[in-house]
């Protein structure tokens, strides 16, 4: 084995970028949005080209292989490797000059997409590959792929937008690449113009033929374009440094035409005969992808047909031509923005929609992106169709049916040792299936280690032996990327499956979704890396930590990663305890976004909660888990107590207030809430009952927030509550055998003999921090308390959007052994969903004046906010909440060393939203966490919708039933 001590060292005093051997550095780029990991000996970020230059020759002397590395999301296993990895999306992301004059613009190798769009867009230009992950994927990553995206058909790939590209070799040499032999390595052009007549009839004449070096691109008639030539060839031929590239017009307006067809196979049929019109797009997916079909037209699969023009009316008319000549089952044309976006993106979650099976069982890519012409493709659909059947295989293919390309992830056993025999078996027979049809194996993401393998059953033996002989003209030593592409490594090698634990791992939480298996929540996270999108707009909220920090350990993926290596045990070494986790876990929020945002489901939340309770098993807790965590314990003592008066002045005097933060973990930026004087309940206990209402018996949920810290948001909400109808009670306070609902208010002179007090408690703070043993018993004491109102079947109204979250999620999913968990969780209702459902008639008082604010993070992860949206309309409150997280997250952006962070989530969409919001703006923020942000970091004050309905109900003069 190869001796590499020092070569950290070495590096370091090579390079000006950051060189990262540590575990956690190593850990999260084993793997990319592949089946396949490898372990790397460390990764280095380089500034510049002369960085680059540096580590190739550090590690040319000492044997080490290179690896260059953008987003992470290739789909072959080709971003991975076992040397160096260059990760260029640190320091070489830039944007060096655009030219609107040429169409042209100079882009670093770690551009995201997006912000070269970005641009591109004011001078209405546009790059035309356009990857479903154009929101993270780099423009090394596109080149090195050759990427397509949706608007091939219109575009082209990425080599059709390349002009010219500066790369580095393996030997340190640096080259120009562009047509007419510019920048080729000694001796390729004496290897092209030596086998003309296999280069021009060795590859098929197809759009989307990725798989393989472009050689052909060498030949005389196409320009001998060596930049060309180089697309595709996956980093292993030189390292992409810098390239020009071109761009297109964009359409000034543009349509959707969605087509219905009965089955996939017309849809893919019907695709190439609509290429003649001239679409930007032709995408298609059949009914077995689409969880719900809302919004689509009627039928079994779809074309989606993007057509542009100058103004709006000439894309539709072109849309609508499309329609004429479709022989469709139904159809749907659309041309508002905001629509258009929400089709797509039913298309664009597909590559991580489809790693699930209807019935939730994973499926895995490995046969992402195979290519056929498009006239073949509606048969090579039912012949893919009966070869998946023969093998008892299922997969639900989608993708860009005009270029004859198809996207599937296959739902392969890659555990066991006869799972993947019929994995391998399955992949040859698919690879003579798909050259049988003319077809290419890679149609847009390469071969990587998926297909390289099978590469001579497409191509021959002779090509693919002048594929080695390029190859070794460009890389002699076989430093960059070895095992990819030429003399590649065995597709059933290097699983990253095969390192996860073979028995279950023991855990508190059941995770339903995953058949109570850590280890398959865990395999969730594909790498498809939603989660670092740099910007969100809309409602969106994942992953707030990673757009504050940039880094990929504070990205859902990152960190998910992580816990991979951890239950793999290498290079994370330490399981529970792992100290690397940890740190990749404390900047996360626990926002609950990933839940929802991303598109197969990773639950980070819960996984965090899982882990601190692990890792603090048996040892000190940090102070914040204590002081924070146990809110609720030290809140009940103060109400207790009646010393919330003292505690106030206590925290205003800072001599004592620093200490007290000091001592409780609490950041010193922050300042400490005051206590309510008087709690909801007992504020509820002194209020004259209203008459009368013979409405729906509804029991309001007292949580902590609205308890001790908030109780004007328990005295509004049932001010509009009784308004409506509505009957409220409380939960019972005492643990009363054969009790009914309001028991604990009427308190029974026998019940208070044989009963004990106690109160409800969603758990939240102690799930939050780990606490997973305390959150258990607080959460079987109020399921205890509760049995009257399930018995009942009373709704329950939670005002707290985190505390109903927490009902509705973690508590089913931590008790998954009591079933009443399953029927309380069922009970919860927010405050908008209540007046919904059993308030029907209710017309709310006219407020009438525009909003601002943020919807709450687990609000729009867990709960969803339709009522809420229908309510602030019927009460003329106009405007969109913003989306994102306030950052401070419960007890997250209270602890020590998170303020800047907090900081920075809030300023990401909440404080300028409520900054440039015109005068007279209502302030909504129904979340404790968001309004003391607010508050401390704006000076504004925001209110729960229910605040502001029950001020509009005094003001109109409507009658309230009780003095408020």
């Amino acid at each position: 084995m190869t001796d590499h001590s020092g070569l950290e060292a070495e590096l370091r005093g090579a390079v000006r970028g950051e060189v990262g051997f540590d575990t956690a550095s190593r850990a999260l780029v084993t793997m990319d949005a592949s089946n396949y990991r490898r372990v790397p000996l460390g990764v280095v970020a380089p500034r510049d080209a002369d960085d680059v230059a540096a580590v190739l020759e550090v590690c040319r002397a000492r044997g080490v292989p290179v690896v260059a590395r953008g987003g992470g999301t290739s789909i072959a296993g080709q971003a991975t490797g076992t040397g160096v990895v260059l990760d260029f999306t640190r320091h070489m992301s830039g944007l060096l000059e655009l030219d609107p004059a040429t169409r042209s613009a100079v882009v670093q190798p770690g551009l995201v997409l997006d912000r070269l769009q970005e641009a591109a867009a004011p001078h209405g230009l546009r790059f035309g590959p356009d990857p479903s992950t154009h929101s993270r994927c780099t423009l090394g990553g596109m080149i090195g792929n050759n990427s397509c995206g949706a608007h091939s058909v219109a575009w082209g790939t990425t080599a059709d937008s390349v002009r010219e590209l500066s790369v580095v070799t393996a030997r340190g040499a640096r080259l120009r690449l562009g047509r007419d032999w510019a920048g080729a390595p000694d001796g390729l052009r004496d290897l092209v113009e030596g086998e003309p007549a296999r280069l021009r009839t060795g590859f098929p004449d197809l759009p989307r033929r990725i798989s393989g070096y472009a050689l052909d691109a060498l030949l005389p008639e196409k320009g001998a374009d060596v930049a060309r030539s180089f697309c595709g060839s996956e980093g292993t031929l030189a390292i992409l440094t810098e390239a020009v590239v071109r761009l297109v017009p964009a359409p000034r307006a543009r349509a959707l035409a969605v087509l219905g067809y009965g089955e996939e196979s017309a849809a893919a049929e019907a695709a190439a005969g609509l290429l003649a019109h001239g679409p930007l797009t032709v995408e298609g997916m059949a009914a077995d992808l689409v969880r719900s079909p809302a919004g689509l037209p009627k039928g079994g699969a779809w074309l989606f047909v993007e057509t542009g023009g100058e103004s709006a009316a000439e894309a539709r008319a072109r849309a609508e031509a499309i329609v004429r000549a479709a022989d469709v089952v139904d159809s749907l044309v659309v041309t508002d923005p905001a629509a258009q976006r929400t089709l797509w993106r039913i298309r664009e979650d597909a590559s991580g929609t489809a790693t699930r099976m209807p019935d939730g069982s994973e499926a895995w890519p490995g046969w992402e992106d195979c290519a056929v012409p498009p006239a073949r493709l509606g048969a090579y659909l039912r012949d893919f169709r009966a070869l998946l059947s023969a093998h008892g295989l299922r997969g639900t293919p989608y993708g860009h049916f005009g270029d004859g390309c198809i996207h599937v992830r296959i739902d392969f056993d890659l555990l066991t040792e006869a799972g993947i025999g019929r994995f391998r078996r399955f992949s040859e027979e698919l690879a003579d299936l798909v050259v049988a049809h003319g077809g290419s194996l890679s149609g847009e993401h390469g071969d990587g280690q998926a297909r390289a393998e099978l590469l001579p059953r497409m191509y021959g033996a002779e090509l693919v032996s002048l594929f080695e002989r390029a190859k070794a003209l460009w890389d002699p030593d076989d430093l960059l990327n070895p095992g990819m592409l030429v003399r590649p490594a065995r597709l059933d090698e290097n699983l990253r499956f095969s390192v996860l634990p073979r028995e279950p791992v023991d855990v508190a939480f059941g995770y339903p979704a995953d058949g109570g298996d850590f280890r398959a929540a865990v395999r969730r996270c594909v790498g498809v890396a939603k989660c670092r999108t740099t910007t969100v707009s809309g409602p969106a909220v994942m992953c707030p930590s990673f757009r504050a920090t940039g880094e990929e350990e504070h990205s859902t993926r990152g960190r998910a990663r992580l816990l991979h290596e951890m239950l793999a045990g290498d290079p994370v070494t330490g399981g529970w305890r792992s100290t690397e986790v940890r740190d990749a876990l404390d900047l996360c929020l626990s926002c609950k976004g990933c839940r929802s945002d991303c598109p197969v489901g990773v639950d980070m939340a819960t996984y965090k909660a899982e882990f601190l309770h692990h890792h603090y098993a048996g040892r000190r807790r940090p102070a914040a888990h204590l002081s924070m965590g146990r809110l609720p314990q030290w809140l009940r003592w103060a109400a207790a107590t009646r010393t919330a008066p003292l505690l106030n002045a206590l925290a205003s005097v800072a001599p004592l207030a620093a200490v007290g933060k000091r001592l409780g973990g609490i950041a010193s930026e922050r300042e400490i809430p005051r206590l309510a004087t008087r709690t909801f309940t007992g504020w509820w206990r002194r209020r004259k009952p209203a008459g009368g209402g013979s409405g729906t018996l509804v029991v309001l949920w007292p949580d902590t927030f609205t308890e001790h810290l908030s109780p004007s948001v328990g005295r509004a909400a049932v001010r509009v509550l009784e308004d409506a109808g509505l009957r409220v009670a409380l939960p019972p306070t005492l643990l009363v055998r054969g009790g009914g609902i309001g028991a604990g208010r009427r308190r029974p002179a026998l019940a208070l003999l044989t009963a004990r007090r106690a109160r409800v408690c969603c758990g939240l703070t102690y799930v939050s921090t780990g606490q997973l043993d305390h959150a258990r018993r607080v959460l079987r004491r109020t399921l205890d308390l509760m049995e009257p109102v399930l018995r009942a079947g009373a709704p329950v109204v939670v005002l707290e959007p985190s505390c109903a979250a927490a009902l509705r999620t973690d508590l089913p999913e931590l008790l998954h052994d009591d079933p009443r968990a399953a029927r309380l969780s069922a009970a919860v209702v927010t405050f908008a969903e209540a007046l919904q459902r059993y308030a029907p008639h209710w017309t709310p008082p006219a407020v009438d004046r525009p909003v601002a604010g943020q919807t709450h993070c687990h609000q729009h992860a867990v709960l969803g906010d339709t009522p809420d949206r229908r309510l602030r309309e019927a009460a003329g409150l106009t405007g969109e909440l913003s989306g994102g997280c306030c950052g401070l997250a419960g007890n997250f952006g209270f602890e020590k060393g998170h303020f800047e962070v907090s900081k920075a989530c809030a300023e990401e969409q909440l404080l300028p939203s409520v900054r440039e919001a015109p005068a007279q703006t209502v302030i909504l923020a129904d979340g404790y966490s968001c309004r003391t942000q607010l508050e401390q970091l704006a000076g504004v004050r925001g209110r729960h919708l229910a605040e502001v309905l029950a001020e509009a109900l005094d003001h109109s003069g409507r009658s309230a039933g009780e003095p408020q």
